[in-house]
């Protein structure tokens, strides 16, 4: 399927590793010019290397933390007028919500809900203004869904999903759209570190601890980085101009809500 995005210029943060590296290898297969992006530059350069070697898009790296002033400049500096925008971010680690500090809590906001503002601030007129945009915000299924552990990160995705909510609605009408997209258990550093926390709380074994993950999924399977980065890169597409203010699951069938 053409996605009618070949030649757009799209800036994926976090992007060096895991559902980031996903989403920009999907929107290179797609043609989209991507800015690889992460704070190790050997995991920068090998993913910026993949691309360029699979697919021949031109690929801008740059190493640094996207949750910090500079880091947002050089994203934007290697990528001054951006169609497509992949908010992504580490999220504070596994930690019993009784021993997180005001700093701490503070730090987590920033990460997870003050740092993709702040960079949908800057590029969402140039957006309105050329008449395309494609902001997605990957998130979590806890946002949903919550998980013992990770309620600060929760509490960040979820205030910055009911912050957008309404900007998303005021730009639609440009051919602008921003939405979400919630991974459930996807097969990546985050959810190892989840398993070995769940490990060593429950006394179990590694294997044994990712065995009755998997088995609460209704796939029976962890999700693959490459079919999140397909997900999101449909969303980034010309064909869901109609689709805005939206939160996609992405979770194996793990939810178990209808609607």
């Amino acid at each position: 399927m053409d996605y009618g995005i070949r030649g757009r210029e799209a800036i994926v943060c976090a992007s060096s590793r895991g559902l980031g590296r996903g989403c920009a290898v999907a929107l290179a297969e797609a043609g989209c010019n991507v800015v690889i992006n992460g704070r190790d530059a050997k995991a920068v350069a090998e993913t910026a290397g993949f691309i360029r070697e699979r697919h021949g898009v031109r690929v801008a790296e740059v190493v640094a933390d996207v949750s910090t002033e500079e880091g947002r400049a050089a994203l934007l500096a290697a990528c001054p007028k951006p169609d497509i925008l992949v908010n992504n971010n580490g999220g504070p680690p596994f930690r019993d919500f009784r021993t997180l500090t005001p700093q701490m809590i503070q730090d987590g906001v920033h990460q997870n809900m003050v740092t993709p503002i702040a960079l949908i601030q800057t590029v969402l007129d140039g957006m309105v203004e050329r008449g395309f945009g494609r902001i997605v915000n990957i998130t979590s299924l806890s946002v949903y869904q919550p998980i013992a552990g990770l309620d600060l990160s929760s509490g960040a995705r979820a205030g910055l999903t009911a912050f957008l909510s309404g900007i998303a609605r005021t730009v639609a009408d440009r051919n602008v759209t921003i939405n979400n997209v919630l991974p459930g258990k996807f097969d990546t550093d985050r959810i190892r570190q989840g398993i070995r926390f769940g490990a060593d709380k429950s006394g179990h074994s590694e294997a044994e601890q990712e065995e009755r993950l998997v088995g609460d999924i209704p796939a029976r399977r962890l999700g693959t980085p490459d079919e999140f980065g397909h997900a999101c890169a449909f969303l980034c597409s010309a064909q869901a101009g109609y689709i805005t203010g939206q939160n996609l699951r992405i979770d194996g069938g793990l939810f178990p809500g209808a609607f």
